[in-house]
């Protein structure tokens, strides 16, 4: 920069955050600042509308770069994630033509389950993949993964690629106890010790699994999942350090996978957390190379989130998501096809969520640049923050004996589902927004149709039945849409009717928003352009059939037009107010109950709909 362009800077003076802040409350006009504009988050702590450098002045995150111990700022010099799809096919030559046409469109990094492990479905289902370029990844039993390990080994070394494969098995026998509540019937620790045994001659093969998507699609807030994770790593390392292998040797061996949802900043801080968390746990086991303190992160899109109605929107949340985890440098992210909830995936999704990652790679190159988060004021402080929380979390774990002893008493999987049921009453409410769901629905979709149930894994090591007490596995979108489907099964679609009538601007305000509300369930809605008397507004609703009408006017009106309104209407279909105007209790004491507004339960305001109409 010249010297004439840097004294252009003296012509602006300095403002301190005592000045912004000073302005910031003029313009409030006596509204309190901190109730106003700070923000309470679910991972337990505030933040601030604004942040400057000297919030982050005493951080110790900003002091490192790329690559450098504690990998923040992410474990290598360069953002190049995998992009990894998920092979979903009946037997394994079907699983590898598919595997063959997804490498040829760009993925390198492949998804299997494999029911049967021999030496022949090993041979045909990597047939003609270059096991030195693309990612070789397996999830399935965890009593089968000792005989996959040994026979994917024999492969690898058969085809010349032990120094250069990179790939996972995703050993978890943690997965009865977090799905079904109970215990896993083995020893644990000796199944892995033998496992690393199998695979000590490829080390690029990881096979212990810290399966953390699982907490988030349960619905666990982002600490949660990260503070579970965390405990779910030590465990592994705890328990075979324990068994005498070193803690270069098993913190090699694992893999974290991860979920991320739409909390986009959020979600980008806690992988960058998750980095420099991991590798202060890995030093206090004493490995002898930092290199054994960098974690190896795979990030799942979110289905927690995900929707049946409207489901395209599913593509704009895991878009999001899918970017929050490539600027926070993971090292390979599947994005979840958007059909996932309802059927199984079919070529056109599982292309668009290949697609997804090639936007953000060929048309954004946020491959290009590494953690370009880095110094962010706002983000560094909410890797710092979240950092903090999940620590407190995992420490807390620790006290109570560690991962394993805590999903088999099932104190966590409480926890958890304590947070499910908070974040289902926050969607009733509409704190927390499922576009096309309980907010902006598309009142006229039918989903019913659509609904394919795919079959499960039915392999017994899972458990057939959750005897005990597992993770939840509702959607947050589940009980909207059992209440719209609730809805296209009766015989009769409820009618609601918009009785616009008075104040022009509210009448319309109040109309949208009543329209937003009841379409929620599926039902029709029948809106106008307004009339001049109430009687009028109930003879055209009758008219049309209605079983609901809801009366669209401002508060003051309300005292005189919503007496007259039921009256005339004299109980041929229900009556609602769109509104909590200051009049309601005169308004209860004649016999007007029902109310929409901002700060109803949307779900139980119309589940009562539901019982009352539905026949």
């Amino acid at each position: 920069m010249s010297e004439k362009n840097e004294r252009l800077f003296d012509q602006f003076p300095p403002v301190s955050t005592e000045e912004w802040r000073a302005k910031v409350e003029a313009d409030l006009k006596g509204a309190p600042f901190d109730k106003k504009l700070v923000w309470r988050t679910n991972e337990g702590f505030n933040l601030q509308p604004m942040y400057r450098a000297e919030d982050i002045a005493d951080f110790t995150t900003t002091d490192s770069l790329p690559g450098e111990y504690p990998y923040v700022r992410g474990t290598r010099d360069n953002n190049e994630w995998l992009t990894r799809q998920e092979i979903i096919a009946e037997d394994p030559a079907e699983a590898n033509a598919k595997a063959l046409e997804v490498i040829g469109k760009g993925v390198n990094s492949l998804g299997f389950k494999l029911k049967n492990p021999n030496a022949e479905n090993i041979k045909t289902l990597l047939n003609g993949i270059d096991l030195n370029e693309v990612e070789i990844n397996f999830a399935g039993c965890p009593k089968c993964s000792l005989e996959l390990a040994r026979l994917l080994v024999a492969y690898i070394k058969e085809n010349g690629a032990e120094k250069t494969f990179k790939g996972s098995i995703g050993f978890n026998p943690m997965k009865r106890a977090l799905r079904h509540g109970e215990p896993f019937p083995g020893d644990i620790t000796a199944m892995a010790v033998e496992l690393l045994d199998a695979v000590k001659d490829v080390p690029g093969l990881k096979v212990l699994a810290v399966d953390s998507f699982m907490l988030s699609n349960a619905g666990a807030y982002i600490f949660q999942e990260l503070g579970y994770a965390l405990s779910w790593g030590a465990q592994w390392m705890t328990a075979l350090t324990e068994a005498g292998r070193s803690a270069d040797e098993v913190a090699s061996r694992i893999k974290f996978n991860m979920g991320v949802n739409s909390n986009y900043f959020m979600e980008l801080a806690k992988f960058r957390a998750a980095r420099m968390l991991w590798a202060q746990i890995v030093e206090q086991y004493k490995p002898t190379s930092k290199d054994a303190c960098k974690i190896s992160l795979h990030a799942i899109t979110s289905r927690f989130n995900q929707t049946i109605y409207d489901a395209h929107v599913n593509l704009l949340r895991s878009q999001t998501e899918a970017m929050s985890a490539a600027l926070a440098g993971v090292d390979s992210i599947t994005v979840t096809p958007f059909d996932t909830p309802y059927k199984t995936p079919d070529d056109f999704s599982e292309r668009i969520a290949r697609n997804q990652q090639f936007l953000l790679k060929e048309e954004s190159h946020l491959d290009k640049v590494v953690d370009p988060a880095g110094g962010s004021y706002y983000v560094e402080t909410l890797t710092v923050s979240i950092a903090k929380e999940a620590w407190k979390l995992f420490l807390e774990v620790e006290e109570k004996g560690g991962f394993l002893t805590c999903i088999n008493n099932g104190d966590i999987q409480a926890v958890i589902a304590e947070t499910s049921k908070k974040r289902h009453t926050d969607v009733a409410r509409r704190k927390e927004i499922l576009l096309g769901t309980n907010q902006f629905p598309n009142i006229n979709e039918m989903a019913a149709d659509k609904i394919v149930n795919a079959e499960g894994c039915k392999c017994s090591c899972h458990g057939e039945e959750n005897k005990g007490q597992g993770l939840p596995t509702e959607r947050a979108a589940s009980d909207f849409e059992a209440l719209r489907l609730a809805t296209e099964a009766a015989a009769n679609r409820p009618k609601v009717f918009m009785l616009t009538i008075g104040n022009l601007a509210m009448r319309l305000a109040r109309a949208q928003f009543s329209t937003n509300f009841f379409g929620c369930a599926g039902y029709e809605i029948i809106d106008n352009l307004g009339f001049d008397t109430v009687e009028a507004g109930v003879d055209a609703a009758l008219e049309k059939g209605a079983d609901i009408i809801v009366l669209c006017s401002s508060d003051d009106e309300y005292a005189t037009l919503a007496p007259a309104a039921y009256k005339y209407l004299d109980g041929r279909a229900e009556f609602v107010v769109a509104g909590a105007p200051a009049c309601m209790e005169e308004l209860k004491a004649q016999g007007i109950e029902n109310y929409v507004h901002v700060r109803c339960n949307v779900l139980d305001v119309l589940k009562a709909f539901n019982a009352k109409l539905l026949k």
